[in-house]
């Protein structure tokens, strides 16, 4: 039987970090890391396409949990005590810096997630971390009073038993997991996809995969569903950061709808009226020239052309023959296009979930559990998610490090 102070189960961004963190604030503490795979870390391994997106550039409390579909008001406390800069500065006092990006997503600055697994792996050694790797749990028991001595948690693992003073779930979506939560007493949120891409099968979209739209407004039909922001034809449908925001923010309302809707994407972000003015204004001004050559509004080539031809203009039509019809028809496509969406994908290798561990169930000061004494959650085991840019990391630092902080204060 292996005995600790603090197990941690999961091996990846939440459970290195909290383990490093408690070991280091409180060194006589003997702490485990319980992973069920051969290695841990695997997901900060693959993110951000191998560069790992470890948080993002924002650095006001309010402004930062508006990434959080779920978790928004929960976070708010826990950002004032462990954010973006206390991210930054932890990783740069062991020698990783971080660099922003454009777009505001924070990576190491040697662009490879392996800087951040070796940066943990050397942590982990150097405050004596233990890693039990291929230790999956198949049970978790409340240790009964005298039954194993100083143990207030009996874990069954594929590798034997392994008692614990205080545990930290850190699993992510685990299903399994939730089921031993829910027997102990927790109510899970059932999970459902977060972040993922639109299917879209349209003539309009088929030939121009790797087209990007800049900055778009896109509605969810019937539907309060809203976003805006770039917008990436693919050659199964649409994904960048405003189809990322409506999957994160529509998650539970478009698994009810089974992933078929309609979308209105505004190409132009512009009123249907002030766009058929300025069309009409083209129409003089560009009279003897072609519609299908003359792209307007900063709109990609391809992408022009497919709206053109959707509004029923020929090719060498030009802009003097437009009739009333095809003029309202044009503006319908770049301020009201109408897409059906039949089905969903996986963004990239980044595969997050809404559900998990009831919020009102856990103490946000201390993300200790509210039904369980000595039990803590961090990252995506609880009911939080995030949009794309590290704000899924930076839920996963601020919960591990306040539990860590609890855990070595406890008595």
């Amino acid at each position: 039987m292996i005995t600790k102070d603090v197990v941690i189960v999961g091996g990846g961004a939440a459970g290195f970090f909290a383990a490093i963190n408690i070991a280091e604030q409180h060194p006589n503490l003997k702490v485990a890391i319980l992973e069920r795979g051969k290695e841990g870390l695997t997901k900060v391994k693959i993110s951000g396409g191998g560069r790992c997106n470890v948080t993002h550039a924002e650095f006001a409390p309010q402004e930062l949990t508006l990434n959080y579909p779920r978790g928004e008001k929960e976070l708010l406390g826990p950002f004032h005590q462990f954010m973006t800069g206390d991210t930054i500065a932890w990783f740069e006092q062991r020698g990783v810096p971080l660099k922003i990006e454009d777009d505001g997503r924070m990576f190491p600055v040697s662009n490879s997630s392996q800087t951040i697994i070796d940066c943990f792996l050397q942590e982990a050694k150097k405050y004596g971390v233990e890693l039990l790797y291929n230790h999956s749990v198949k049970q978790i028991k409340l240790a009964a009073i005298g039954e194993v001595k100083d143990a207030n948690f009996q874990l069954e693992t594929t590798q034997g038993a392994v008692t614990a003073k205080k545990l930290l779930i850190a699993t992510g979506s685990n299903p399994k997991i939730w089921q031993l939560l829910e027997s102990m007493g927790h109510t899970i949120s059932q999970p459902v996809p977060s972040l993922f891409t639109f299917n879209c099968d349209d003539v309009r979209i088929k030939t121009i995969p790797g087209v990007v739209a800049k900055n778009v407004e896109i509605q969810v039909l019937d539907t309060n569903l809203w976003s805006e922001g770039p917008l990436l034809i693919t050659h199964w449908g649409m994904s960048a950061p405003a189809i990322l925001k409506l999957s994160a923010f529509g998650a539970l309302e478009l698994a009810k709808r089974e992933y078929k809707f309609q979308i209105e994407i505004n190409f132009i972000k512009q009123s249907f009226e002030d766009c058929l003015n300025d069309l009409k204004i083209l129409k003089h001004d560009l009279a003897k020239k072609a519609v299908f050559k003359t792209k307007q509004f900063e709109l990609p080539k391809r992408l022009w052309h497919q709206l053109v031809v959707a509004s029923q203009i020929d090719e060498d039509t030009r802009w003097a023959d437009l009739n009333k019809q095809q003029l309202e028809d044009l503006a319908n496509q770049l301020t009201k296009a109408v897409f059906d969406i039949n089905g969903k994908s996986t963004f990239k290798e980044e595969f997050v979930t809404a559900g998990g561990v009831n919020l009102k169930e856990v103490n946000f000061k201390t993300f200790e559990s509210r039904k369980i004494e000595h039990l803590y959650f961090a990252g995506e085991v609880l009911n939080i998610d995030a949009v794309t840019g590290g704000f899924n990391f930076q839920n996963a630092w601020t919960g591990a490090y306040i539990a860590a902080k609890a855990i070595t204060k406890a008595k």
